[in-house]
């Protein structure tokens, strides 16, 4: 038995389907070690307030999380502590409330599920304020670098393919092309998986250039076949044919991806006459019951995160490698992002397939 130990978790960044299994997994596997853990509220934010925002995780308080979407400590993906943005418009480093926030809770350890933004900055804050920190993986978008899965990135694979599934039907009963857009800031992970699984006939992600004739050219050769509509699917992140990132500025003045769906929906239909129609998914990607998978990923990656505070090993994040869990430096883990791989299985599996993917 080891001694006593109080864990800290947080949830980083923005929310997806397996947090709470995540938090479940912690929780559970701490219990057996007859140790405490605090969910720390609104990620970074709970740690700045003051007192700082805790509340106690008990095996009989986690137990119905396991299929729950979001994330029951609730997130944040605005704001940056060492350049914190106040009310007024000001700007300055809360870091050190953070850390302050760390010590007033008597943690021993905290452990972040996030991104690899997220994960970046808990492990600078951890190394400012000589803290222990374990870090767990999640995005939907796959790109947290070494670990071959995240948390999240299944069922919004899932939701996709779902969305393909039923998009076919009416995209054949109009003779339409139907464009879906899905989500992917860096990666097009979840467009080249849901593409392939949903049966899409166009796939387009950021790793590979595209030329809108093509696409036209795939679409009118199908129209010859007797196969009069074609499913596209699309990362966010595609940037027009001459390059441009498709963005728009939101509420808080953040600029995100969005509207490449709807201008290669005018593009084609120019360029063919073909009706077209576009579908963003969105947020229903990140939202909802978690897959089977992503349970038992979560679930595995919570365990493991407290089997390295056993060991006492910090400063590290627990990656899917070669079918099992290890751990890996921080450092090493958000070195670099992980992008889909132009020469990889998946890709030759598209064009096996005779998908069009724009080159």
């Amino acid at each position: 038995m080891n001694k006593h130990k109080r864990i800290g978790i947080l949830t980083s960044g923005g929310d997806c389907a397996g947090l709470n299994a995540a938090i479940r997994g912690v929780v559970r596997c701490a219990n057996q070690q007859g140790w405490e853990v605090l969910g720390i509220c609104q990620a970074t934010n709970g740690l700045m307030a003051d007192p700082p925002n805790a509340i106690p995780l008990t095996v009989a308080n986690v137990d119905p999380i396991l299929t729950r979407g979001g994330t029951i400590l609730g997130t944040t993906n605005k704001g940056n502590p060492f350049a914190f943005k106040f009310p007024d418009g000001t700007v300055g480093d809360r870091s050190q409330d953070i850390i302050n926030g760390y010590y007033k809770l008597g943690l021993d350890v905290l452990i972040g599920i996030g991104g690899d933004g997220s994960l970046a900055i808990l492990h600078r804050l951890a190394k400012q304020g000589k803290f222990n920190f374990i870090g767990i993986p999640k995005t939907i978008d796959n790109d947290v670098g070494i670990t071959e899965r995240s948390i999240g990135f299944d069922t919004a694979v899932t939701i996709a393919t779902e969305a393909l599934d039923r998009l076919h039907f009416t995209a054949a009963s109009h003779n339409r092309v139907i464009i879906l857009e899905v989500m992917g800031r860096d990666a097009g992970h979840i467009a080249l998986n849901a593409g392939i699984a949903g049966g899409a006939d166009v796939i387009l992600i950021p790793e590979i250039n595209y030329k809108l004739e093509n696409i036209c050219n795939a679409i009118q050769e199908r129209q010859k076949r007797g196969q009069h509509y074609t499913l596209v699917i699309v990362s966010e992140a595609v940037c027009t044919e001459a390059g441009e990132n498709m963005t728009k500025m939101e509420q808080f003045g953040q600029c995100r991806f969005g509207g490449i769906g709807q201008y290669l929906s005018d593009k084609i239909g120019e360029a063919t006459g073909a009706e077209s129609r576009v579908t963003v998914l969105g947020h229903v990607q990140r939202g909802g019951i978690s897959s089977p998978h992503d349970r038992l990923l979560a679930s595995a990656f919570g365990v493991a995160a407290v089997e390295a505070i056993a060991r006492e090993e910090y400063d590290v994040m627990v990656t899917w490698q070669n079918r099992e869990v290890i751990t890996v430096p921080i450092s090493e883990a958000i070195k670099t992002y992980r992008v889909v791989d132009p020469e990889g299985t998946l890709v030759k599996t598209a064009r096996g397939l005779g998908i069009c993917l724009g080159d």
